[in-house]
């Protein structure tokens, strides 16, 4: 029966990046997954690393700190995650939008972030194929992007020459306790492996590994599709948002848009990426529909809707292929960075939705300050699982 310092549950983005850091402080680590590395949501989703559709305040510090942790991650480990920092602009379609987005902006500049107004000119001189009657936009210079599937992989690799075993294909199946309710050894179906310290890093599944220790973890999967384009001629040069999938994301009653009804209801709001094979990925959707990874013909065509109404161009694009994938959903759209009281070294890392890319340095970091005892470089109450409890 072998014994770890920490075993990590789930290799994706999350998971990757808490072995990654754990392993550089030198603990005897185990990272163990299900299926392969990226097995999960991290395989179906964009590489977003943005500060761009971030609340003000915590929200917006923590995916920052995330972004200056991307740049050293990409220094240190030997391996290609195809990370690119060419910034990304969010459209504004009314006057309306106009004035939230630029109080939107007003806020963040005065916290000290990258971000400006572009008026109708200058993003039709930066994006070509942009619908003419865009009145103007948002631009954020250190947004950046990279190869989810590559991130996790080259992370678990980096971790692993530190160090930490790689457990692929080991579904975990209990948790056991000590007489005092601490944290004891995890059970796979490949046999028990015995630690002091647990990180539930299983996005979607935390629930079902929170209740292996009697804890009830408040994460729904919410599920996003994407559209694949066609490889075709360049579109647009980097990241493109419309300014109103914050309000999509965040449920905001602030500004509705003008929209259908089948818009509104599955939360599509037009997101943009361009990929190194020369051709896009085209997003976003939000439904409640329990772990249904099935695309659906309604959101494709709300997809295709929002993409053509900003890019006209792309009527004439073809789109080969669409996925689904899960987003960890927390009802205060903060994910859970936190020890678990009621079982101690029990940690879980989870809940980060649709910026578990973005969010998964920044995440590991924190734990890893949390598991050897240190101070953690940034406030960490918000995240904190007993934050439930007080509801």
């Amino acid at each position: 029966m072998k014994t770890f310092d920490v075993v990590v549950i789930g290799a994706g983005a999350i998971g990757t990046s808490v072995a990654y850091y754990l392993s550089k402080k030198g603990l005897d680590v185990a990272l163990v997954e299900q299926g392969d590395i990226a097995y999960g949501t991290t395989s179906k989703c964009d590489g977003n690393i943005l500060i761009a559709d971030k609340q003000p305040g915590f929200d917006t510090q923590l995916a920052y700190r995330s972004q200056q942790l991307f740049k050293e991650i990409v220094n240190d480990i030997d391996y290609n995650i195809e990370y690119t920092q060419k910034g990304s602009i969010y459209l504004i379609e009314s006057e309306q939008e106009w004035e939230v987005a630029e109080n939107y902006v007003k806020q963040q500049v005065a916290d000290g972030f990258p971000m400006r107004m572009m008026d109708r000119k200058e993003i039709h001189d930066d994006e070509p194929h942009i619908a003419d009657d865009i009145i103007g936009g948002v631009e954020i210079e250190c947004d950046a992007a990279c190869d989810p599937m590559a991130m996790a992989y080259g992370l678990a690799l980096a971790a692993q020459k530190n160090g930490a075993e790689i457990l692929t294909f080991h579904a975990v199946k209990d948790i056991k306790l000590d007489e005092k309710g601490a944290v004891k050894s995890v059970v796979t179906d490949q046999g028990e492996i015995l630690t002091k310290a647990v990180v539930n890093c299983a996005g979607v599944w935390a629930p079902h590994v929170g209740k292996m220790v009697g804890i009830d973890i408040p994460i729904l999967p919410r599920q996003g599709q994407i559209l694949v384009a066609e490889s075709t001629i360049p579109v647009g040069k980097r990241k493109i948002v419309e300014f109103g999938y914050m309000m999509a994301k965040f449920g905001s009653s602030d500004y509705k848009r003008n929209v259908s009804p089948e818009i509104e209801k599955y939360g599509i709001a037009m997101v943009f990426e361009p990929t190194s094979h020369n051709n896009f990925l085209i997003g976003s959707s939000r439904a409640m529909v329990g772990y249904d990874t099935r695309v659906s013909i309604e959101i494709m065509r709300g997809l295709a809707e929002r993409a053509i109404r900003f890019f006209p161009i792309m009527k004439n694009i073809n789109v080969i292929r669409a996925y689904a994938g899960l987003r960890p959903y927390c009802p205060d759209h903060f994910p859970i960075v936190s020890p678990v009281e009621e079982v101690p070294g029990f940690y879980i890392a989870a809940g980060h939705e649709g910026d578990g890319i973005g969010l998964g340095p920044v995440t590991g970091k924190l734990i890893s300050q949390m598991i050897t005892g240190e101070e953690t470089e940034l406030p960490v109450e918000r995240m904190s699982f007993a934050r439930f409890k007080k509801n």
